[in-house]
């Protein structure tokens, strides 16, 4: 079915992949124009990514995607074998966290058709596949763009912000002169997806042998993924062939004995874009960095992007904030991602020893550590990965010790409502700001400037108390405890973004300063926050005059 393209769209995605096809999600929820293009003419019908951790689904989560739209396996633990120590160590990771699995496996094409099902149903959101980007040109108010159709047609058409969504060979980058940083490895790796293998695993392993290196994992639809790590002078036309492809998967029953969906040989990269932002471009997912997959980050970290970038175009489209808050995408998302990358190469070395020494003293190390008690626990329970904070972007730092902190992530917990019903945090936080308190009713300390600072936010005011503390507020909700989220006082009250960031908190009768400040923040003048009210968070933008 042939598409009407719109000449003018608020903001122009390039690539309907997972990333952008959530940023493209979020901004439609947000009642934001998005024209979402994308050259190939259908999903790749074939495995890519395979790893999701609860980062990723509490953003799905927000984005309107929920367990039931993808198949999912959820992973109890992950273990690291050694051919001369046995297990030297294990990760634990059928917990929850944040309300999700801790780590699932999934199938790409499955993730990417739920998606695009929710775009079809967003009013705002314009989707053209087959669609490609000519060239790109900014201007003071937008960017001008041609893309061809797939009937061959070129046309022009202005939007006021683009984002590159377009994999790691992005067309956008090049366009704009983002060079990556980095290096690939030396090393290329084998990837074999197979269905129906008569010796399936229900976990996640890494054989950590120097001779041959392999990762092998569980899928949905009865799935098995290996990762073979190729030795000096293994080229891709020999490996990639029935007969060496046989033989790696001989211990696991060999090809004959099972479907072989993809066989592909890859080198993995460790690269950055030297900035994540040109004006108004932005890159977001494998466009701006590409992690090595050996902790499962690599696609994690686009949905990290999206959430991040998505509100912030779409408070900046509505004029509800100044546009200067979009630098802070940068100054935010891409330390952190070359803090997942820097994991991912720190993994890699313990899953591909350069030889057996090496291999000895790693692991040997490694399984000494888990005998001490203390560090047993860290290194089980809690793994490697860094947290997701930002040392510097759009929040207000405190002297005091608070918490929650600002440029931290706020955890996602359940609460009671009145009625008994339980509700994910996020989903009674809304898709705009909310500002929380902690055992405290807020309208006690909320003054009418306050209040008209949080309706040009179209901040949803919450209460989370502990059981029978008999709080007023028609918003307010129990939690078996507020620990996890405010563990240092009661009265407490934070500022969170729409992407679950803390933007500020402190005690409660220091609310309305606090939220003075952060309106100053935002507005990026100090004055008055000229903000048109919470209705405008949903209504359509006005025709676009992008360039002369």
């Amino acid at each position: 079915m042939e598409v009407s393209v719109p000449l003018s769209t608020d903001v122009l995605v390039v690539g309907c992949g997972p990333v952008g096809a959530t940023l493209a999600l979020m901004l439609g929820r947000r009642g934001i124009s998005a024209l979402v293009i994308d050259k190939a003419p259908d999903i790749y019908a074939a495995p890519r990514a395979i790893a999701f951790d609860f980062d990723a689904l509490r953003i799905l989560q927000s984005a309107g995607l929920g367990s039931d739209d993808f198949d999912q396996v959820r992973i109890p633990f992950v273990r690291m074998i050694s051919p001369i120590f046995g297990e030297f160590a294990r990760i634990n990771t059928a917990r929850e966290v944040d309300t999700h699995p801790m780590q699932i496996t999934f199938y790409q094409p499955d993730l990417e058709r739920a998606l695009r099902r929710r775009l079809s149903e967003a009013h705002s959101v314009t989707v053209s596949l087959a669609t490609e980007l000519i060239s790109l040109r900014q201007g003071n108010d937008g960017v001008a763009v041609q893309i061809r159709l797939a009937n061959g047609s070129v046309i022009d058409v202005c939007t006021r912000y683009l984002v590159g969504a377009d994999g790691a060979s992005s067309n956008v980058r090049a366009m704009i002169g983002q060079d990556f940083k980095g290096k690939s490895f030396v090393e290329d790796w084998l990837i074999v997806d197979a269905k129906n293998a008569p010796e399936p695993i229900d976990h996640v392993e890494f054989l950590c042998d120097p001779k041959r290196p392999t990762p092998h994992m569980i899928a949905p639809g009865g799935r098995q993924r290996w990762e073979f790590m190729l030795a000096k002078g293994e080229g891709r036309q020999q490996m990639e062939g029935d007969e060496e492809v046989g033989r790696l998967l001989a211990p696991w029953g060999g090809i004959a004995a099972m479907e072989i969906e993809r066989r592909a040989v890859y080198r993995f990269h460790a690269r950055t874009a030297d900035s994540f932002q040109s004006g108004r471009v932005f890159l977001v997912g494998d466009a701006a960095h590409i992690t090595p997959p050996f902790v499962g980050q690599g696609l994690v970290s686009g949905l990290r992007d999206a959430a991040n970038l998505s509100w912030k175009l779409a408070f900046v489209v509505k004029g509800c904030a100044g546009a200067h808050i979009l630098d802070s995408y940068d100054a935010e998302r891409r330390p952190h991602s070359q803090a997942m990358i820097n994991v991912a190469r720190l993994m890699g070395k313990l899953i591909m020893p350069r030889n057996r020494f090496a291999a000895f003293v790693s692991h040997g190390t490694i399984k000494l550590l888990r005998k001490v008690p203390g560090l047993r626990g860290l290194l089980e329970e809690q793994g490697i990965r860094p947290a997701n904070r930002y040392r510097r972007g759009l929040f207000l730092k405190s002297a005091r010790v608070a918490y929650p902190k600002p440029g931290y992530l706020l955890p996602q917990v359940w609460l009671v409502d009145r009625q008994g019903n339980e509700h994910r945090s996020d989903d009674v936080f809304g898709h705009s700001f909310a500002l929380v308190g902690f055992d405290t009713d807020l309208d006690q300390y909320l003054d009418d400037h306050a209040d008209r600072i949080l309706a040009g936010l179209g901040a949803r005011k919450v209460v989370i108390a502990q059981p029978n503390q008999g709080l007023s507020s028609t918003d307010a909700f129990t939690h078996k405890t507020v620990a996890p989220l405010c563990p240092t006082a009661k009265r407490a009250v934070a500022l969170v973004r729409p992407d679950r960031i803390v933007m500020a908190a402190g005690p409660a009768d220091q609310v309305s300063k606090m939220l003075k400040a952060a309106a100053q923040q935002l507005n990026g003048t100090g004055r008055e926050w000229p903000f048109l009210g919470a209705a405008d968070l949903s209504r359509g933008a006005a025709e676009l005059r992008c360039l002369p």
